[in-house]
């Protein structure tokens, strides 16, 4: 029996982007350990100030796992270890991984421990390949991520897209590189009862159709363009949907939110910060149309979600986005806003092409499982353990 140590420090309070991939990671791996006969430990540090508090509690959603590994230095420090030509004292450090046979670092990184295994996950290559959609933090991640490759066994991504792009921008080895797609957070009948009751915990006028977004508000998710459309479908065609713009605000949104200022039908966008799993299933549900533009992804979650939960997708013909559709989608070019306007034209005025991409879009869905996330990386840890 083999033991891996996962690095679950992503994982916040409101697991989001690699903090819900691995927290679901976990949880499924967990279930299989009798099954697949493996052991399963989990490691996590702190960040600067619960350090500096001497605070060495786990997230409350990490205590019902058994084999626990408290690692004692902050992130803000281990990164900068790693990032620059200091030595880890491995030695020293390793023990508090309690020596597995593999450990797997999780976001962009993992520690060079001497008696173990390393995998690393490596979600997409956005700060090499387009830098101006990143903040200063992630600009960084260039030196980090290319001295743990030195000592790195295999690397875990999340499509066979930000596979290629590993290849050719870090040249790593095709043969250690292992796609884990993901998993929606929803399955097809996660809003079978209780809708009524969360309509009422926000507020919106769901009478009003609507085409809708959902992802962090930052200039790589090309949010211009879908306001760009919807201002040309609103003079144009006089469409009567509302625009829904859910997630967090992220690097460079200024622009974003002076577009909508700009706007003739500035009332007619609303922008929602953070919701529930809940109240963001309910508007994937009863939106019209799912837009989702983006210039590049890793692997594109949010059009996995719209699908599972039966809405039609207008999303990107580059990056992950069309491996994820398949032909579940309508793809466009993310530069050409009047393309994106005619796509979602399409679906808004003809109900027997909608419910055709409805039916497409949920049968896809049914492809990604995390149990199926959980199989393949353990196949990938079984390649070298």
């Amino acid at each position: 029996m083999f033991k891996v140590v996962i690095d679950a420090t992503p994982i916040a309070p409101k697991p989001s982007g690699v903090g819900f991939y691995v927290a679901n990671l976990i949880r499924a791996l967990d279930s299989l350990q009798a099954r697949e006969n493996f052991q399963l430990g989990i490691a996590f540090q702190p960040g600067l100030k619960k350090w500096l508090r001497g605070d060495w509690s786990f997230p409350d959603c990490l205590q019902r796992y058994s084999d626990l590994h408290f690692f004692p230095l902050p992130v803000r420090i281990s990164n900068f270890l790693l990032s620059s030509n200091v030595n880890p004292v491995t030695s020293y450090f390793e023990k508090y991984f309690g020596y597995p046979n593999l450990i797997h670092g999780t976001n962009y990184s993992v520690y060079p421990c001497n008696k173990s295994y390393k995998a690393i996950n490596l979600y997409d290559l956005t700060f090499i390949k387009y830098p101006q959609y990143t903040n200063s933090v992630v600009e960084t991640y260039t030196e980090k991520v290319k001295r743990c490759l030195q000592w790195t066994d295999i690397v875990l991504t999340i499509s066979e897209s930000s596979k290629q792009d590993i290849i050719e921008y870090l040249q790593v080895d095709s043969n250690k590189i292992f796609v884990t797609p993901l998993a929606s957070r929803y399955h097809d009948n996660f809003l079978l009862s209780g809708s009524e009751e969360l309509t009422n915990k926000v507020k919106y006028d769901f009478s009003q159709p609507y085409l809708l977004f959902v992802s962090t508000i930052e200039p790589r998710k090309n949010i211009a363009a879908i306001i760009s459309a919807f201002n040309y479908l609103k003079q144009k065609y006089k469409i009567p949907h509302n625009l829904v713009l859910i997630g967090q605000k992220g690097w460079h949104y200024e622009s974003i939110f002076t577009a909508i200022e700009n706007s003739a039908y500035k009332k007619q966008i609303y922008h929602l910060d953070y919701l529930s799993d809940e109240l963001v299933a309910l508007f994937y549900a009863k939106a019209d149309v799912f837009v989702y533009p983006s210039h590049y992804e890793g692997f594109g979650l949010p059009v996995l979600e719209a699908m599972t939960l039966g809405t039609p997708v207008v999303t990107s013909n580059t990056s992950s986005l069309p491996e994820v559709a398949g032909d579940a989608a309508l793809l466009i070019n993310p530069d050409e806003p009047m393309q994106l306007a005619e796509a979602i034209l399409k679906f808004i005025s003809d109900s027997q092409l909608r419910q055709e991409f409805i039916n497409k879009g949920k049968e896809r869905a049914k492809i990604f499982s995390w149990e199926r996330t959980a199989i393949e990386t353990l196949k990938a840890y079984r390649s070298i353990v």
